[in-house]
C-alpha cells in the first residue's frame, strides 16, 4: 500500500522563504499549501495540514491569533518559524500552544529534523492504545501508573509527594515537548487548588530529579530561560538555528547555544 505523504501549510509572506520552503520540502517527499495572510490561513482550519510552519509577523494581523484558532479546532502541530528570537515571544508562542519555535535565519537540516520530529509524535499519539484514558506514561525507565497512582525508577517502586507526583505526570503527558515555567505554574495550581510559586516549582523539580536518580538532565532536562521537557534521550540542547533570505537569497548560518 503506497504510503500517504505527509501535508504541510505554511504560512508566510515572505516570498522569498515561501519559495524556498515549498521547494525544499517537496523536495523531501512532503506535499506543501501556502497561505501569505490570516484570512488566506483560515480557510484551512476546518480542513488542515498536517504540519503547519506558522510565521507571527504577518501583514492582516498577529500568527498567535491562528495558533489559538487551531489549537482550539484540535489541529495539528504548529511549529513557529519566525525572526523573533527574543526569550518572551518564545515563551508566549510555547504557552500558546505551539509545538516547537525556530527562529530565522534557520538551518534548513534542523527545521526538517524537526518537523519529523512533530509528525512522528502527532502518529504516535494517534496510535496510543484508548490514548484518552492511558494509564502508563513513560520516558526512560521510568513508569507513571495513573491508575494506581504509583511511579517506579528502574522496576523499583519510587515514593513522591502528591506535588512531585503531578509534576511529573504534567511532563510525561508532554513528553518531548518544551513546557514554560508559566505554564507548569499554571497547570500545578489549576489541579492542585494550591499556591505554586516559582521558587516552589524550582525546589519540586531538584526533588524529583533526585528521586529518579542519576543524571539530572537524564529525563527531566532544562531548556534554559525556558522551561523544562521530559525525554528518552538527552539531545543538544534548545536551539534556534535558523534560515532566512539575504540580498533576496536563501542563506543558511547557524547561532550554537551552549547551555
Amino acid at each position: 500500500m503506497e504510503q500517504k505523504l505527509s501535508r504541510i501549510l505554511i504560512v508566510e509572506d515572505d516570498e522569498t522563504i515561501l519559495f524556498a520552503l515549498r521547494s525544499a520540502l517537496g523536495r523531501n517527499g512532503y506535499e506543501v499549501s501556502a497561505a501569505g495572510s490570516l484570512e488566506e490561513a483560515k480557510r484551512f482550519i476546518q480542513n488542515p495540514a498536517d504540519l503547519i510552519l506558522l510565521d507571527l509577523g504577518l501583514p492582516d494581523g498577529e500568527g498567535l491569533t491562528l495558533l489559538k484558532a487551531f489549537r482550539e479546532a484540535g489541529g495539528p502541530p504548529v511549529i513557529i518559524l519566525t525572526a523573533r528570537d527574543d526569550e518572551a515571544d518564545i515563551i508566549k508562542g510555547l504557552d500558546a500552544g505551539a509545538d516547537d519555535y525556530v527562529t530565522k535565519p534557520f538551518k534548513l537540516g534542523i527545521l526538517l529534523s524537526r518537523i519529523r520530529a512533530a509528525l512522528r509524535r502527532a502518529v504516535e499519539k494517534e496510535e496510543e492504545p484508548g490514548r484518552e484514558g492511558t494509564q502508563l506514561l513513560t520516558c526512560g525507565d521510568v513508569v507513571l501508573d495513573k491508575k494506581r497512582t504509583q511511579v517506579s525508577v528502574g522496576g523499583e517502586e519510587t515514593v513522591l509527594t502528591a506535588g512531585e507526583y503531578r509534576l511529573l505526570e504534567i511532563l510525561l503527558e508532554n513528553k518531548n515537548r518544551t513546557l514554560t515555567r508559566t505554564l507548569l505554574l499554571e497547570r500545578l495550581w489549576d489541579i492542585d487548588g494550591d499556591f505554586v510559586n516559582s521558587n516552589t516549582l524550582t525546589v519540586l523539580i531538584k526533588r524529583l530529579r533526585e528521586k529518579l536518580g542519576g543524571d539530572p538532565q537524564r529525563i527531566i532536562r532544562t531548556v534554559r530561560g525556558i522551561g523544562y521537557k521530559a525525554e528518552d534521550r538527552f539531545e543538544s540542547p534548545f536551539q534556534t538555528t535558523d534560515w532566512r533570505s539575504t540580498a533576496g537569497k536563501p542563506a543558511i548560518s547557524r547561532r550554537d547555544e551552549n547551555e
